[in-house]
């Protein structure tokens, strides 16, 4: 990848932020899915744009209704694919006719953060996951972001990088804050890209875990959407912030998914270690034994 179409950053959330300030502004407006990622709304408003938010299809995107939602005053699209927090995926020939039917005025941000997860669970189910580099090498309208935060197991050092058309990456470099990524951030990410057992140790013990907890919550009458990524989007009845409140009383924390997330009656948890695993089933039995879901 030439250097000029390749811009890092302190984590993949603050080149979101740098698109949105660069391509948004007040009248404009970015168009993504319902229960999709947090970071998408807080940077689009800041900007004092609309975010216009289409309804899922399949607890995922439906391409077609936002390909209707946008006008002549869209700029950007956001795809978070695997989808942060209900982890479906998008594969590559739903984003080939999706690319081929976008207006040329419009931006697709192709936020790939669960890349090396879906590649492998890819891989294992026979799906063709992403053509997303090639996109960037054809100099299309598509800015790929992927983050060392999940597994390469960097997050709190925040180091992410995007990828797109070198004029693109120019305008958002000149956006970009003088101080970055730090020395220890660059060094972690030097050595994690060089670490490629570590990669592949985590997506096993992920896809292993993740098969192993979806199929227990079952057991338990949890609703789990098959995922993608490191993590369950999990619904439990009307409202799961009993159910979350029970589970942090035993030493487990989920996410309820209110508030912006806008799914009151679900949580996400995250995939973790074999004995986190363990435990997180042990406090799922044990509340699913107090609440009626």
């Amino acid at each position: 990848m030439p250097v000029e179409q390749v811009l890092v950053t302190a984590g993949s959330t603050t080149f979101l932020d740098l698109i949105a300030r660069t391509l948004l502004g007040p009248r404009l407006n970015a168009v993504t899915s319902q229960h999709s990622f947090i970071v998408y709304p807080i940077v689009t408003r800041a900007t004092g744009a609309q975010l216009v938010e289409v309804p899922t299809l399949n607890d995922g995107y439906d391409l077609e209704r936002i390909l209707e939602a946008i006008d002549v005053n869209t700029r950007i699209v956001y795809i978070s694919n695997p989808n942060n927090p209900t982890g479906t995926v998008l594969d590559a020939a739903a984003i080939d006719r999706f690319l081929e039917r976008l207006p040329s005025h419009v931006i697709t941000v192709l936020d790939e953060a669960y890349c090396d997860y879906a590649s492998y669970f890819a891989a294992e189910r026979g799906l063709e996951y992403s053509r997303s580099l090639e996109y960037v090498r054809q100099q299309r309208p598509v800015i790929v972001l992927r983050t060392f935060s999940k597994a390469h197991g960097l997050a709190g050092v925040r180091v992410g990088y995007g990828m797109g058309p070198a004029e693109l990456i120019g305008y958002f470099a000149r956006m970009k804050p003088a101080f970055m990524v730090s020395s220890l951030g660059e060094a972690a990410a030097q050595a994690a890209l060089a670490d490629e057992e570590h990669i592949r140790k985590a997506v096993r013990a992920n896809a292993i875990g993740a098969e192993l907890v979806t199929s227990e919550m079952a057991k338990l009458g949890i609703d789990v959407v098959p995922t993608w990524a490191n993590f369950l989007f999990c619904r439990v009845g009307d409202d799961a912030g009993d159910f979350c409140r029970l589970l942090q009383e035993e030493g487990v924390i989920v996410r309820h998914m209110s508030g912006g997330w806008g799914a009151p009656h679900a949580f996400r948890a995250t995939i973790g270690t074999p004995e986190q695993n363990q435990h997180l089933l042990r406090a799922l039995k044990k509340v699913r034994a107090r609440v009626t879901v």
